[in-house]
């Protein structure tokens, strides 16, 4: 039986996506009200700048008081798409207090606080979902969380990050170089003006620590993730890259120990052989790659960012609420039970791709040969090439603990033959 007493939504900022959240909330009403069994009602919008003319939202809905729209006590679910820490957490633990559920699309937050955030949930018997933290428009949490919750997870691999994923791209295909690549994108509106969040990696690194919390039932918070930027990233090293059959991508890994004892989490550019299917994803473009034990491998391709996108999951987010609700329960929430810890990366098992100036004399290959062999370190090939007294030394190794590649590379800085290293990259995805 259809309720007729509508579910009332407010929403916490209206820009890019808030406004495409409203925009559907309003053109989709008839569906959503069949969908959730229910009509939904927007009751209150956020914003800072209210003299700001916002297309088919009621002036009437809007105010500058984000606190008193949360505390109003008839609001059954509250959208936060306003980002960043504060006010951001105080809204949300506010509005559980005042029974409203909430939506967020906030993964700073989530990273950061979430383990916190899902306690007050729970406290106030409220909902918390957040798929459009991770990956716009493309269904992972739900998936991971839901879908998978019978099957073990070891492994999350992913492109998490449209804005690098469009410099790295354009970089590989016309052969610009970074800081061509990133005005490019900065004029596409691909990046921000200040793009640090994206190329440093901060970006990805707090999906990545949402996605191994998740994946893993255990706690990662954002400080737990091992973050390397993408700025250094050249065109020599696509042209390496294409050597050895790959390309280069600015990837987030999840990973469970091979003794199931512990997980780790990482974000740095690295070398994928084109054959990956995480290769081919171009443009701005997101996917993940998961990896588990019955299912096998999986892959989640999609839109990663945007108005429209963020906020079709924002909607599914919003739809699932609803109707938890409505049935006078909550759906699934935090689940830590594994309790393991976050290993270093120095403990995380990998391959390298190191590329070395060095004298052309005799004795050189051996020299370095000797420094990888007494740390331990096995390699897998060489390419040498040089002329007129000075060379270029390229060596791939078999996996090894990045600790000891990281030992390998300090003491081959040390040898008189080696006129310095060009460039460090991991190999990942074989």
């Amino acid at each position: 039986m259809m309720r007729t007493r509508p579910l009332k939504v407010a929403l916490l900022g209206c820009g890019v996506v808030g406004s495409e959240v409203a925009r559907i909330m309003t053109t989709h009403a008839d569906d959503l009200t069949a969908r959730i069994g229910a009509p939904v009602e927007l009751a209150g919008v956020a914003v800072r700048r209210p003299s700001k003319v916002r297309e088919g939202i009621d002036p009437e809905l809007i105010t500058t008081d984000a606190t008193a729209l949360v505390k109003r006590g008839d609001i059954d679910v509250i959208v936060e798409v306003i980002g960043g820490i504060e006010p951001a957490r105080t809204l949300i633990t506010t509005a559980f207090e005042h029974g409203a559920s909430v939506v967020s699309a906030n993964k700073a937050l989530i990273a950061q606080d979430g383990a916190a955030l899902h306690e007050a949930a729970v406290v106030h018997g409220r909902d918390l979902y957040y798929e459009a933290a991770v990956a716009g428009a493309i269904p992972l949490i739900r998936p991971l969380r839901e879908s998978m919750a019978g099957d073990k997870v070891n492994r999350v691999l992913g492109i998490v990050n449209g804005t690098t994923n469009f410099i790295l791209d354009a970089m590989d295909t016309t052969g610009a170089g970074y800081q061509e690549a990133l005005d490019e994108a900065t004029a596409l509106g691909y990046a921000e003006a200040d793009p640090t969040a994206d190329v440093e990696g901060f970006d990805a690194a707090a999906k990545a620590a949402i996605l191994a919390g998740i994946a893993f039932h255990t706690r990662v918070r954002l400080d737990d993730v091992y973050r390397e930027g993408m700025t250094e990233v050249t065109a020599a090293d696509f042209a390496s890259a294409k050597r050895m059959g790959c390309t280069i991508k600015l990837l987030a890994i999840c990973e469970r120990a091979a003794d199931g004892e512990s997980v780790t989490a990482r974000v740095h550019p690295a070398m994928i052989p084109l054959s990956h299917p995480l290769a081919s994803v171009r443009g701005a473009y997101n996917a993940v790659f998961v990896e588990a034990e019955a299912a096998g491998q999986l892959m989640f391709y999609g839109p990663g960012a945007g108005g429209s996108p963020t906020a079709s999951a924002v909607l599914g987010d919003l739809v699932a609420v609803c109707r938890n609700k409505l049935a006078e329960a909550t759906g699934p929430g935090d689940s830590a039970y594994t309790r393991l810890p976050v290993s270093s990366m120095g403990e995380v098992v990998t391959r390298y791709h190191i590329s070395l100036d060095v004298a052309d004399k005799p004795g050189v290959l051996a020299q370095v040969a000797t420094v990888f062999a007494e740390h331990g370190v096995s390699i897998d090939t060489v390419r040498q090439t040089g002329k007129d007294g000075e060379a270029s030394l390229v060596v791939v190794t078999h996996r090894a603990p990045d600790a000891a590649l990281t030992g390998t590379v300090d003491a081959l800085r040390k040898l008189d033959t080696v006129r310095g290293v060009a460039s460090i990259m991991r190999v990942e995805g074989e």
